[in-house]
């Protein structure tokens, strides 16, 4: 049984059966319909996914990417889904090139360079769910959700009416997105005004593409009518997607990579995803005695900072797509490897190293446990906030612009190439206690889910938090925001200003911000006690979206 400790705003949720969280409570209660009418965990989390790609459109969408851990509880097998999608067979350096470009352009229809891959992952993971899980709710109930979402309207949150208003900005190039006429059409009322938080909004081209696909199968959106729409509205624009692009593409099943915590074993997803960074921070805190260092102290954040600063320094050197170039995943998540990084450490003063990469990442992640013991970790995203501002003309489909982040420059290791998946900060997690799922987890929020994962793993494990608390205690941020020139160190208010007075003295620079931002990311933990048969769930109150159980 757990022992509550620390405390929370919210309560955890409870309950014995099966448990749902995500950012949006719409999303978390489809995914917790389908599993009180018997479902599993991949069809409630294909629920969800597909309703929160609607009623959450600035975080993630059907023009996106996602990424999946599966746990099959029949089997004792845990399995990951790459369903990110790869740079099209026009995407080349030279194009960029010739067009005077030092750097891909974040948004419009040149940062629109990757194949959307979510519904092709939905689409992977339900085949799954009918072979191996005795799955048998129709496709279309799954996504009658996010159709009725879309087609009758959903009130508008806080989070997406603050980050509307921010992309509307005119007098910001980059965040105007107000200069493509579909993204005014769709995310502006009639009158050009903004939504505010609680007004209806509705996608009407979005809820014809999501019943063609519901009625059709993903082969419509890849091999079909709507993968044709896109195509040729990118072409009309400049863009470099082809039909071909579409037909060829698939999502991948995956061996995952994992750790040793404290006698637990952390799993996330191998490259092209910086799961290598989440676990070699836990690879890294693995060699210390956190016994001996207060939770919310300067020499706990100050620890895992400096493993932060270590993972990424190796991420950055190795992480690309794994079938375009050798990375040695084994040796950089290995034992050794995490004993090399920790004696790097100096717990007195700050290491003086300028991370170099800057990837951003606005993301959804969501966790189900069913009553049948099966597991998800998914996340989902359009990479920045409204990715590419570009909606091909009658799709309602909001692309992505994963691709941005491809390197123009050959020598680099993630330099840009037709057909190559891009460097991608999306990375589920789950920790198992012994040969079964122990903790379901994750967090959007780009650079920040390795950061995060890894507070949420010491606070439940090494310091017995409950969920919730767990998910609600101040956070941290190390990295550059938009705009910035230097890695800072971002610290929620609630930390006090004594610890922040040391965590300078030790060298680090201080950023302090809100009370509760999301530039923390929207976090979420599912907890399974197989010994006393109860599911803990909690969700992010910096986002807008709740755990619920049965």
């Amino acid at each position: 049984m757990r022992n509550y400790k620390h405390f929370s705003y919210r309560p955890t949720t409870m309950a014995p059966s099966g448990m749902v969280t995500s950012p949006h409570y719409l999303a978390t209660q489809a995914g917790m319909n389908i599993l009180q009418n018997g479902g599993n965990a991949i069809e409630a989390a294909i629920a969800a996914a597909a309703s929160i790609s609607v009623v959450y459109p600035h975080m993630n969408g059907i023009g996106g990417d996602n990424f999946w851990l599966v746990y099959n509880a029949k089997k004792q097998e845990l399995k990951g889904l790459n369903g990110s999608g790869r740079a099209g067979e026009l995407a080349t350096i030279d194009f960029y090139q010739k067009q005077k470009y030092e750097t891909i352009p974040a948004r419009g229809y040149l940062s629109a360079n990757t194949v959307p891959g979510s519904v092709a992952g939905w689409d992977q993971a339900y085949q799954y769910s009918k072979s191996y899980l005795d799955g048998d709710i129709p496709w279309l109930e799954l996504l009658q959700p996010a159709i009725s979402y879309a087609k009758n309207g959903f009130p508008v949150t806080p989070s997406q009416a603050y980050w509307t208003k921010i992309n509307a900005e005119k007098s910001d190039e980059f965040r105007n997105l107000q200069r493509f006429d579909e993204f005014q059409n769709i995310f502006l009322k009639e009158n050009g005004l903004l939504y505010q938080a609680g007004e209806l909004m509705m996608q009407h081209d979005l809820a014809v593409t999501l019943e063609t696909i519901a009625n059709e199968g993903s082969r419509a959106f890849y091999q079909g009518s709507i993968g044709k729409q896109i195509v040729d509205d990118l072409r009309l624009n400049g863009g470099l997607l082809t039909e071909e692009d579409f037909r060829k593409h698939s999502s991948d099943w995956v061996e995952p990579i994992s750790v040793n915590y404290r006698g637990y074993t952390a799993y996330n997803l191998p490259p092209n995803t910086q799961g290598l960074a989440s676990l070699s921070i836990l690879n890294i805190l693995n060699q210390f005695d956190l016994t001996c260092i207060e939770e919310g102290s300067p020499e706990y954040i100050h620890l895992i900072v400096e493993a932060t600063k270590l993972a990424f320094c190796d991420r950055d050197q190795w992480l690309t797509d794994p079938d375009f170039s050798h990375i040695p995943v084994d040796e950089l998540i290995s034992e050794k490897r995490g004993k090399q990084l920790a004696a790097k450490i100096n717990l007195a003063e700050t290491l003086s190293m300028e991370k170099q990469l800057d990837p951003k990442g606005d993301t959804v992640w969501l966790g189900v446990v069913d009553q049948y013991g099966n597991a998800v970790s998914l996340i989902q995203s359009i990479y920045h906030d409204f990715g590419s501002g570009i909606i091909p003309k009658g799709t309602g489909v909001l692309l992505q612009n994963r691709g941005s982040f491809f390197s123009l420059n050959p020598n680099d290791i993630n330099c840009l190439q037709p057909n190559k998946r891009t460097f991608h900060t999306l990375n589920p997690a789950m920790l198992f206690r012994g040969k079964s799922p122990y903790l379901v987890y994750g967090t959007m929020g780009g650079e920040g889910q390795p950061q995060t994962q890894a507070a949420l793993v010491t606070r439940i494990i090494d310091y017995n938090y409950s969920i919730q608390a767990a998910i609600e205690a101040p956070r941290w941020l190390y990295g550059r925001t938009w705009g910035a020139n230097s890695n800072r160190l971002k610290i929620e208010s609630r930390i006090s200003k004594e610890v922040r007075n040391e965590l300078q003295k030790k060298g680090h620079s201080i950023e302090a911000v809100e009370e509760f931002t999301d530039i923390m990311g929207h976090a979420g933990v599912i907890l399974i006690d197989d010994e006393n048969n109860v599911k803990y769930g909690g969700a992010d109150p910096r986002g807008d979206g709740i755990a619920i159980g049965h």
